[in-house]
């Protein structure tokens, strides 16, 4: 699986994301200097994780038959400056935190709702930010153009 995505000629930070079956564009908000015509970066990243968390809690609570009427998650995202005491010296560090706020719809118990809340955590976006993960950037070759 490959996504493409392109700067859009003519605009200061439009793309196209083009999955193959789809395409669509990504944007900045006009606060940071872009058009506002499409979800940013970190728009998409809680977008994925959610989706996938909704549809995980939905497999399982399906495949257990128990009565889930609706599901939605919404996410955040900030960074926070944490400090901490090592050895008696204060040590600021950078974090990046993403809250995922999760509804469960349906009469479940107490019981079904935290196993559904653990099974979330489980999603495979999930474990993919939240695992060790490597992103290797290299340089694609231009296709040359004979005359």
């Amino acid at each position: 699986m490959a996504v493409t995505v392109t700067h859009m000629p003519g605009t200061t930070y439009q793309t196209r994301i083009d999955t193959g079956d789809q395409a669509f564009i990504g944007d900045e908000p006009e606060s940071s200097g872009g058009d506002g015509l499409g979800p940013d970066p970190y728009d998409f990243l809680l977008a994925a994780l959610g989706h996938c968390t909704v549809l995980t809690i939905l497999l399982y609570a399906r495949r257990k038959g128990w009565p889930v009427e609706g599901v939605s998650a919404r996410a955040s995202h900030e960074r926070l400056v944490v400090e901490e005491e090592t050895d008696g010296e204060v040590v600021r560090r950078k974090v990046e935190r993403i809250l995922q706020e999760i509804t469960l719809q349906g009469p479940l118990d107490e019981g079904q709702r935290a196993r559904l809340l653990e099974i979330a955590g489980k999603c495979p976006v999930h474990r993919t930010i939240t695992g060790e993960l490597e992103v290797v950037d290299v340089e694609a070759p231009v296709a040359s153009v004979e005359p």
